[in-house]
This record gives structure tokens, sequence and C-alpha cells, in this order.
């Protein structure tokens, strides 16, 4: 008995660094991010987040509730599929349990020696089918040695990021700590919007003409 072809890929998302697809392949469901369709001109740094995804998801190995490398070809990027929806497409609308979880599995990473430094997309966050967190998106994450100051300064930002959803959607569990961390701004905060956010935004928006609204999704 023939067994049925596999589905075409879903596209996930697309954009100038490459094309996120969902394929089903020999009965396993995975993403691939394909560097094969981007702009001649933006294959080095679109190469390069993708080196720096690689590099986290292998140091990571697998983690529960991060995803799995599955091969990195220098243009395909295979990790696992996670079922679940972003932060802004489910908001955990009073969800201390979600926010706690989510707490914890920051902690995990960061006790992995990974700083994600893109928290601030709700579309980095997912709510899994069962309520739970995860991460995705690792394109920005440094690598280094957990007890260092730098790394528990970018920790530390991660955290402020993780505060701010829960600001939004789960204000009145806010503990008198947590709010005094989310007003404690690091010099790295000031520097990025005063210099590397304005050229994301020329760079992003009128040269690239993208407009992700910072990862949260559509606007109307």
């Amino acid at each position: 008995m023939n067994r049925p072809p596999d589905p075409a890929p879903h596209a996930l998302k697309a954009d100038s660094f490459g094309c996120i697809l969902l394929i089903e392949q020999d009965g396993q469901r995975f993403v691939r991010r394909d560097l094969g369709a981007t702009p001649w001109w933006l294959r080095l740094p679109a190469w390069w987040l993708a080196r720096r995804e690689v590099r986290a998801l292998a140091h990571l190995d697998g983690m529960a509730d991060t995803p799995a490398l599955l091969s990195w070809n220098g243009r395909w990027l295979d990790r696992s599929f996670m079922a679940g929806d972003a932060m802004y497409q489910r908001p955990p609308h009073g969800d201390l349990a979600y926010f706690r979880a989510a707490r914890r599995l920051l902690q995990r990473v960061h006790r992995h020696g990974i700083a994600h430094n893109d928290l601030a997309k709700e579309a980095n966050w997912l709510v899994r089918e069962d309520g739970s967190p995860a991460l995705i998106d690792f394109q920005l994450a440094v690598i280094g040695n957990p007890r260092s100051r730098w790394m528990r300064l970018l920790a530390r930002e991660d955290l402020r990021h993780l505060l701010k959803h829960k600001r939004m959607y789960c204000r009145q569990h806010l503990t008198p700590v947590e709010k005094r961390l989310l007003k404690r701004t690091s010099w790295v905060r000031d520097v990025w919007f005063r210099t590397g956010k304005p050229v994301y935004r020329f760079v992003t928006r009128k040269i690239l003409h993208w407009e992700d609204n910072e990862g949260q999704g559509p606007k109307p």
C-alpha cells in the first residue's frame, strides 16, 4: 500500500531575512528557516542571524519549552515544532500561572548561559495548547558565563521585558519587587533607544518596507 505524499510546506512567516515554513516529512513536523529567498545584499546578515540561533539552540540542547535544533546546512535551519499561539494571538489575561511558569523558564534559559535578547516581541513568547509558555526565535541570543556581569545585565533585561508583558496582561499580580525592577532601566536599554532603535526602524521601515509592530502582530 502506497503511503500518501507529504503535504506541501506551509509558510508561517516571511520577511527580508528568509521564510519560516512548517514542514511535514516522513511523519515528522518541524519548522524550517529557509534563507534561499533572501536578497543577495541581505544574505550575509541573514546567515549571521541564523548562525546565532543555531549556536543558541545547540547550547540549550533540546531544553524543555525551547526548540530543539534538528539540522543546519547554511541555507536551511530546521528546528522542532512546538504547537501553540503567539502571546498576542492568545493573550494570557489574568493568568498568573502562565507568568510564573514563564519566569521559571527564563531562569532555566539563563542558567544555561543564554540571554534571549529579543523578548519585547510578543511573537517570541508562545502560549502552548495546555496554556504553558515556550520561547522561540533565538536569532539575537547571546551566549556567555551566566555569572558574568554582562550576562547578568542581559538576563535582567530579559526579565524586564517579561514583566512588561505581565504588566500588560496581569497587572494586578505584579509584586512590589517587580514594580521596582520595571522602573530600573539599564544603560544597555538607554543606548539602544538612543542609537540602535532609530537605525533599526529606519532600515526595516524605510529600506525594507517592513513593519512588524515590535513583533506584536498586525494592528488595525
